[in-house]
């Protein structure tokens, strides 16, 4: 790859990290940190939007996070693709989702399997991506390990690995250092709650779908329950006159 093609390849594709429900809160802090020093784009909250930026040291303030409350709605938006070839919004993202997890038919990730912008998908520091989790994956990438200590790394190691590899093969380029360290750019100005990713137009719209359908769902059982009473009363009242209609024609 000649410079010209590096150029247009890290200015067209992008990085993203999807976060699921971790188990350990704090986690997301350090992975943010590591986020920010290999270019992601964006992080993505599935499930609960609050997090613990324990660890980031300020960087959860040069990314962008989106919540969504379930993986369904998380995917749409990473796989939306826009046909208009003049731009692309925050909204057609057409990334690969890419499971990282050691697993049949994993590739290494030192092979750098990449096509276009890609979204990372962690497991669960104890149990690994779920079943629902590897349903939205397009693949995944393993990290090869050469010692005999341990059977699996730390999820925020892992997640550094993983996007430094991106990093390189999209040829993001390396930021100016400052002494025996890189530049850090001013923190933005935000007006948003601070460790609390408010929820996107979709994740709202998704959200108050879901309410009117429980509402809907409530209705009809209390209904159903009233008129399920009603009908044992009368049955209840016919049963009773006909055992008083039979006693009279007896005597």
């Amino acid at each position: 790859m000649d410079a010209g093609e590096a150029v247009t390849l890290w200015a067209s594709v992008e990085s993203l990290v999807v976060v699921h429900n971790v188990a350990k809160r704090h986690n997301v802090g350090t992975m943010a940190r590591s986020a920010t020093a290999f270019g992601v784009s964006e992080i993505v909250l599935v499930g609960r939007r609050d997090f613990n930026a324990f660890g980031s040291h300020g960087s959860t303030s040069h990314l962008r996070f989106r919540h969504f409350h379930s993986l369904s709605q998380a995917r749409h938006y990473l796989k939306a693709f826009s046909h208009k070839p003049s731009s692309r919004s925050r909204e057609e993202r057409n990334c690969d989702i890419c499971g990282v997890e050691i697993t049949d038919g994993a590739l290494s990730i030192a092979d750098h399997p990449f096509r276009k912008s890609t979204a990372f998908l962690l497991g669960n520091e104890g149990t690994g991506l779920s079943a629902k989790e590897c349903e939205i994956c397009d693949f995944f990438v393993y990290i090869p390990q050469y010692g005999c200590g341990t059977a699996s790394l730390n999820v925020t190691v892992a997640a550094s690995i993983v996007l430094h590899h991106f990093g390189v093969w999209a040829g993001f380029p390396e930021r100016s250092r400052e002494g025996n360290k890189f530049a850090v750019a001013e923190k933005p100005v935000k007006q948003t709650r601070r460790n609390y990713c408010a929820s996107s137009a979709e994740s709202i719209a998704e959200e108050r779908k879901s309410r009117k359908q429980s509402a809907s769902v409530d209705i009809f059982e209390e209904n159903g329950t009233s008129e399920s009473k009603s009908t044992n009363l009368l049955e209840a009242l016919f049963d009773d006159r006909v055992q008083r209609m039979t006693i009279g024609e007896e005597r």
